[in-house]
């Protein structure tokens, strides 16, 4: 798995580095937005961690370019702001996941464990619905067009159909997408349903989410 990080404190992306490689992922480090684009214009990378306050390009910029240009990509940033608008922002900006600093390498290391295991849900192409699902490009479409997800909102409508019909509990989704309860606001999977659910309005997706008050989720697939 190959990793673009993006910090412009030399010492902190040099321990960022030396922990991931030594986890055996393959990096690539960054020290502003402009070189980060330049690494990500060769593609070829599965998550970029990316810092928020770089010089020129913020990490929110950087993520929005970065989430148009790579749909599949997934992207954590780090912070040393702990505001709840600043982590909205992160996530509108099509962020898959933030860590606030300080923060312990054992938690980065946790949040990228949980990015890769979602690549094992499911099989390699699936029909729900209206929606063709595509794992390996990371795509969602319907008979009117592409549905365009973040990685985080694809790999939620993912794991729903994969279970459709099936209630799903919010601990179950917490723990498949964002790996640990510990480290995130269960509240997160809300919004994401939130998010999902309003593009899936702009489609002909023939499904919808349900809530299961109290429970969790559920997708259900409906008639033409």
């Amino acid at each position: 798995m190959r990793i673009l990080t993006v910090e412009d404190e030399r010492e902190m992306a040099d321990l960022i580095a030396r922990g991931l490689r030594a986890d055996g992922y393959v990096v690539d480090v960054a020290g502003d937005g402009v070189e980060a684009m330049a690494f990500a214009s060769d593609g070829g990378y599965d998550i970029a961690i990316l810092d928020v306050m770089l010089p020129g390009m913020s990490g929110f910029e950087l993520c929005r370019w970065l989430r148009r240009q790579h749909s599949g990509l997934a992207i954590i940033l780090l912070t040393a702001r702990d505001a709840v608008d600043d982590r909205v922002r992160g996530l509108d900006a099509g962020a898959d996941d933030y860590l606030t600093k300080p923060f312990e390498f054992v938690e980065l290391a946790a949040r990228l464990r949980a990015l890769s295991r979602r690549d094992a849900i499911g099989s390699t192409r699936m029909h729900v619905g209206g929606l063709h699902i595509d794992m390996t490009r990371h795509q969602i479409s319907t008979d009117s067009g592409e549905l365009r997800l973040s990685r985080t909102e694809f790999d939620l409508l993912r794991l729903l159909a994969s279970n459709v019909g099936r209630v799903m509990p919010r601990a179950e989704i917490l723990d498949v997408i964002w790996g640990s309860a510990a480290y995130i606001d269960p509240n997160i999977v809300d919004q994401y349903i939130s998010y999902v659910r309003r593009k899936l309005d702009t489609v002909d997706a023939h499904v919808r989410i349900v809530t299961a008050r109290g429970v969790g989720f559920e997708l259900i697939a409906m008639d033409p």
